[in-house]
């Protein structure tokens, strides 16, 4: 969370990908109650701006589950290095990302270890 604090890191997502996030945070298997979503919300929200960019003429591969294609659609339009997503259906194509030289998809565990391994690489 301090590269997002200090702005060594940035993140973004869109209207539709908050939406989607939300309602995973309903999913009872997750340890979050209405005790503690809110806190979660509003620090997501803190450091998580909600941005519109501009489609880029840049065909993607075609997500398995469709209702991901628009986080696949948001960190090519965001131009970002890295997707940070626990979803199997991305994931899978993060080979196909790097092969058409895009950007990276990686588990947050992932990310962490190359983090830490690389802090100023990313």
């Amino acid at each position: 969370m301090s590269g997002l604090k200090d702005k060594s890191l940035l993140a973004s997502t869109r209207a539709d990908c908050r939406e989607e996030w939300l309602a995973v945070l309903q999913y009872p298997h997750l340890p979050v109650d209405d005790l503690n979503r809110g806190a979660i919300v509003a620090s997501f929200d803190e450091f998580i701006p909600v941005e519109e960019f501009s489609a880029k003429p840049i065909r993607l591969p075609v997500c398995t589950d469709k209702d991901d294609q628009k986080f696949l659609e948001h960190s090519r339009d965001a131009e970002v290095d890295v997707l940070v997503s626990k979803d199997k259906a991305l994931l899978k194509l993060a080979r196909k990302t790097k092969a058409l030289g895009l950007f990276a998809i990686e588990t947050p565990e992932q990310f962490l270890r190359r983090l830490v391994a690389n802090p100023q690489g990313l």
